[in-house]
């Protein structure tokens, strides 16, 4: 038996402590029950028997149950058969031959830059079930054959038995424990003990769940090659970092204004392409250390590991990964749910669901959005292993971005309302402050140069930032004028977007000459020259009154959230936004399992910007433009009709929010309030926010 036998031994005895304990739990409170039964007169007994029984052992084992049941969700993807990519079946075939298990029984391809094996396990994974491969589809777009397949090896080499006949279940285990712990409520009847039980569990698990580990490292290493190994273990990490990076700077806006690329992976690939330098960087970085409960060893320390070892090293696998071939304007979407085995709790501020962790695992030139010529880049064999991996790309964007009602247009259109919406967002939030100030409505950039040929602009900033310096003023003055003069002259037609993959976009001319704004915004802030400005840009085209066309379906970004608050005295349920909080009439008690999944649905949706300001020409009081109502008949308040916020003392938490038009929001926490990830965090922060700029 494997050296490692023992210590998986001691894992698998540390998780039936698990069922030991819940069973205790249940068997004392069963014993108490029957002596107090039994000292009752038999009558008595009798009467009460029942309703005593359900109220203590029935709600007792009701929440062990919970504690303990496993969840088995099926994430975003699209399910490939053997007949469909024979050849990366084979990949995966041989994988599973190296690392002694059988072949998962169906393998899904997700859009995170991750691999992961999802079981469906019973008893918290005492039992085990069907097993099936997640892998992620910019694994496939940009990893060499060698390197997926030591991650391939790496991930099913988790349930072998080379390190003892227990070491399977003991890893079956730490993932079941790890995807029930975060359910235990903290003061549940049954949640105490095992919640205590749970740090006992992973200090007896981590040392041989990091030997498990090394133990998959050494498994893909002697299947795929040493240096493949090494290099998926850096590049797992630098790819995932790459991925956040190309959702928030790219998808993520034009996901917020209600829009969505038709092309959402091949944007990804041209920004793999195009930013070189960046995943270099990543892939040398030095990695953070691991925390106390990490179950993986540092990545240093596995790389060593593998260094050391007598592990064949595969002579074709260069020391860096080459760049991913730049897509065709048809190559497909990204980023789908997490699989059983290892999921996270959905964020709702992303466009899908989160996916699981992986286990790992000279500067270029810019290519503009929408540029017809593809980068010159190295091609990859990635269709060697799947016959059409553009189609499976387009498969994938429908279930992992469906649109949900927002419009699907290319990467330049895609790029460019989404700019404006933020600096549309940025302006409406500046103007609504600059026209309290001046107790008239300035809707506009010519408003805008009213107030500053009069001086009244500076006296209104002054108002705005009263603590803020000469300088400090004379610059907010100057970047609001900056900005609505960009508005207008995107508005207008005059000026447009030009995007890049490496770098920031930038507003220049309708054919691509440069705009100095900032000079011109530094002009008309000086009343003296304010007339000047307004007549050289009327003479350019530019209308200053220009509106806003609204062509999306804007919503606002979702920060967190909060299960059954009491709003007024009704059951809410509570989305924090960029722009303000989205009400939602809460269910019945005892549903709170079902509220949350509502409330993660209808972020992951999107909240309409019910609560910005409507353009002159729509009814008062319309949705933003937009023909979008809040969702479950919710209400939308913005922030920019909050007046103050006040907190109420007491045991439970609870706010008092003073609103513009007249009237009060009451907010108070109840016993069985919940929050989505960051929920409370949001909620602190935007009352910091609120009760520190009213």
């Amino acid at each position: 038996m494997s050296k490692g036998a023992p210590g998986a031994g001691r894992s698998a005895a540390a998780l039936a402590g698990f069922l030991v304990v819940a069973g205790a739990q249940l068997a004392v409170v069963l014993v108490a029950l029957g002596a107090v039964l039994w000292l009752l007169p038999g009558s008595l007994a009798l009467r009460i028997g029942a309703p005593l029984s359900l109220a203590t052992f029935g709600t007792l084992a009701y929440a062990t149950w919970r504690a303990l049941h496993s969840r088995h969700r099926t994430p975003a993807g699209v399910a490939v058969a053997r007949d469909q990519a024979p050849r990366l079946w084979e990949l995966v075939d041989g994988a599973a031959k190296a690392a002694g298990v059988a072949p998962p029984a169906g393998m899904t391809v997700v859009a995170d830059a991750t691999v992961a094996l999802g079981e469906r396990t019973h008893l918290l994974g005492v039992i085990g079930g069907r097993r099936d491969l997640y892998l992620g589809l910019p694994l496939l777009q940009a990893l060499e054959p060698d390197r997926l397949t030591a991650v391939v090896t790496h991930e099913l080499a988790h349930g072998s038995a080379a390190l003892g006949r227990w070491a399977p279940l003991a890893y079956r285990g730490r993932i079941a424990v790890g995807r029930a712990m975060p359910r235990i409520s903290r003061r549940g009847p049954a949640g105490i003990l095992l919640r205590r039980y749970a740090g006992f569990y992973r200090r007896m698990d981590t040392p041989f769940s990091r030997a498990q580990e090394l133990a998959a490292d050494r498994i893909a290493a002697e299947h795929a090659g040493t240096a493949a190994t090494v290099a998926a273990l850096r590049d797992l990490p630098a790819l995932a970092g790459m991925q956040r990076l190309f959702h928030a700077e790219y998808v993520g806006p034009g996901w917020q204004a209600g829009f969505v690329p038709d092309d959402v992976f091949g944007g990804l690939l041209r920004v793999l392409a195009a930013r070189t330098t960046e995943m270099t960087m990543l892939r040398a970085r030095d990695p953070e250390p691991s925390g106390p409960w990490d179950t993986h060893p540092p990545l240093a320390e596995r790389i060593a590991a593998l260094s050391t070892s007598p592990t064949p090293t595969s002579p074709s696998t260069p020391a860096a990964p080459s760049a991913p071939s730049a897509p065709s304007t048809s190559a497909a979407p990204s980023t789908p749910s997490a699989p059983s085995s290892s999921s996270t709790p959905d964020t709702p501020t992303t466009p899908s669901a989160a996916a699981p962790e992986p286990d790992a695992t000279g500067a270029p030139s810019p290519d503009p959005v929408g540029s017809s010529a593809p980068a010159a880049v190295e091609e990859k064999p990635a269709d060697d292993l799947v016959p059409d991996l553009p189609a499976l790309g387009r498969a994938l964007q429908a279930v992992a971005f469906p649109p949900g009602g927002r419009t699907v247009v290319d990467w330049d259109e895609c790029l460019s309302v989404a700019r404006t919406s933020e600096m549309e967002r940025e302006a409406e939030a500046a103007l609504t402050s600059i026209s309290r100030a001046v107790g008239s409505p300035v809707p506009d950039a010519g408003r805008l140069l009213d107030l500053a040929a009069d001086g009244r602009l500076r006296t209104a900033a002054e108002a705005v930032f009263p603590e803020a310096p000469a300088e400090e003023t004379t610059a907010r003055i100057v970047e609001l004028l900056g900005l609505m003069l960009a508005l207008a002259a995107l508005r207008s037609g005059v000026a447009r977007w030009r995007h890049s993959w490496t770098g920031a976009a930038e507003v220049v001319g309708a054919d691509g000459a440069y705009l100095n704004l900032a000079e011109l915004a530094a002009g008309a802030a000086d009343p003296e020259t304010t007339e000047a400005v307004r007549k050289y840009l009327t003479e350019a085209g530019v209308d200053l009154a220009a509106a806003a066309s609204r062509p999306g379906s804007a919503r606002a970004r979702v920060l967190g959230g909060l299960v059954n608050l009491s709003a007024d005295g009704a059951r809410t349920d509570v989305l924090i936004t960029d722009l303000g909080l989205l009400l939602v009439p809460g269910l019945p008690r005892g549903r709170g399992p079902e509220s949350k999944r509502r409330l993660t649905r209808i972020a992951a949706d999107g909240v309409p910007v019910g609560g910005m300001a409507a353009p002159e020409s729509e009814p008062a009081g319309a949705p933003a433009g937009d023909g979008l109502a809040p969702p479950h008949g919710g209400r939308f308040v913005p922030f920019a009709d909050v007046a103050g916020v006040t907190t109420v003392p007491g045991r439970r938490k609870g706010w008092t929010l003073g609103m513009r038009a007249g009237g009060e929001l009451s907010l108070r926490s109840a016993l069985d309030t919940d929050e989505l990830p960051g929920g409370w965090a949001a909620w602190d922060e935007a009352v910091t926010f609120l009760a520190g700029t009213r």
